[in-house]
């Protein structure tokens, strides 16, 4: 009795003495995934303390991409959560398992041509900063500002047709880079489907596409062609709403993803 006891004081002790922190935005809002196209589960106040059970990456906001797990389950931007540092504060969700990632580092570090020309296509020019369709600042092809007026690009504004393509080449090697670290050695890509899968996660995030149901059935061994079809079609979603140019750009990587190709992408390239 003793000892059962003593363990239930530890387990109690350590919810009632859980460290917390203070949300700065004013309703915000806490969703089932670490993005914000997933959906609203819960809303918190302004100066409403949370407990954090984990964290992990996800849609950038303001320049954070860290996403908080509750202790209600659900994911808030860390953006809106005071604590106190610019980083992880806690352990990431999910350990060290992450998206099951097997990559030995030889896949395709660039996509091809085609890859780079379809993330311009459906992510449009913007040659200065300003809010992409829900409110996120972004220049150039889809280059989302890591701060305030996108001071981290080398680049001259406005920028020219050019210049953005060079930011894009900049910015797609992490993308392609972090899907690869989710992907284990069963999965087999050309240059084609590696290259629609970085679209893909250049367009919802890191954090999206680790959790994704579309990188654990390709991580099972599942036809690459047959689970990028069913898919890449659910990811249509942002705001909360079915967004057209979504739809058409899922398509869009489908047809890419299906396109024939010799040349192997990963996990290593040819």
């Amino acid at each position: 009795m003793k000892l059962f006891s003593l363990a239930l004081f530890a387990a109690l002790s350590a919810t009632s003495f859980a460290k917390t922190y203070p949300v700065t935005g004013n309703t915000v809002n806490c969703r089932s995934g670490p993005g914000t196209s997933y959906a609203v589960k819960k809303s918190y106040k302004k100066g409403q303390n949370v407990s954090i059970s984990c964290q992990t990456s996800g849609t950038s906001v303001s320049g954070n991409n860290i996403w908080d797990k509750t202790s209600d389950g659900c994911y808030i931007a860390d953006h809106y959560v005071k604590t106190g540092v610019n980083g992880y504060v806690t352990t990431k969700c999910g350990g060290s398992s992450g998206g099951g990632g097997g990559s030995s580092g030889s896949y395709c570090k660039k996509i091809n041509t085609a890859g780079v020309n379809l993330v311009a296509q459906w992510e449009g020019f913007v040659a200065s900063p300003k809010p992409d369709p829900i409110g996120l600042p972004t220049v150039g092809y889809g280059h989302l500002c890591q701060k305030k007026g996108c001071a981290e690009v080398k680049y001259k504004f406005p920028l020219s047709k050019t210049t953005a393509k060079q930011l894009l080449s900049d910015d797609l090697p992490k993308y392609t880079k972090c899907l690869a670290g989710y992907l284990n050695s069963k999965v087999k890509l050309n240059d084609n489907q590696l290259a629609a899968l970085t679209s893909w996660t250049f367009n919802v995030g890191c954090g999206n596409v680790k959790t994704s149901t579309l990188v654990k059935r390709l991580n099972k061994g599942e036809s690459p062609n047959t689970v990028a079809g069913q898919e890449l079609p659910k990811w249509r979603m942002a705001g909360g709403r079915v967004m057209q140019g979504l739809v058409n750009r899922r398509k869009a990587e489908i047809k890419l993803f299906k396109t024939a190709s010799s040349k192997q992408a990963y996990p290593k390239c040819q």
